[in-house]
């Protein structure tokens, strides 16, 4: 899993110093996971989503953005709680979700947000 830093998110995710309105950058779908290393509940989501980058390899990226350094990118987002969980499919609005969500719960995610 890839850690996002502000510019590696303006050339995958979303540019948006350029963009006022969403435009999706990336190749493939993907999760981002606003964390904090001081986190328990993030600490809690972090083997499953490593879990799920590895069963969805070539299919949707997982990227984790920690909020401590990446204070811009969470203001950005307006992210007030963490873990707080972005999909962004390839076409269509992103769909920010909050909270240690279940497994089962990411993967409907996956499949109804970022696959259909």
């Amino acid at each position: 899993m890839e850690h996002l830093t502000k510019q590696s998110f303006l050339d995958k995710v979303f540019n948006f110093e350029q963009n006022k309105d969403w435009k999706f950058e990336g190749e493939l779908p993907c999760i981002i996971d606003f964390y904090a290393d001081w986190c328990q509940p993030c600490k809690i989501v972090a083997p499953i989503l490593d879990e799920l980058s590895k069963e969805y390899a070539g299919k949707v990226n997982i990227y984790k953005v920690n909020t401590e350094e990446e204070t811009e990118l969470a203001a950005a987002f307006g992210i007030r709680s963490i873990p707080s969980i972005l999909f962004c499919p390839k076409d269509g609005q992103p769909q920010m979700a909050q909270g240690a969500l279940p497994k089962e719960t990411l993967i409907q995610a996956i499949n109804d947000v970022l696959l259909k």
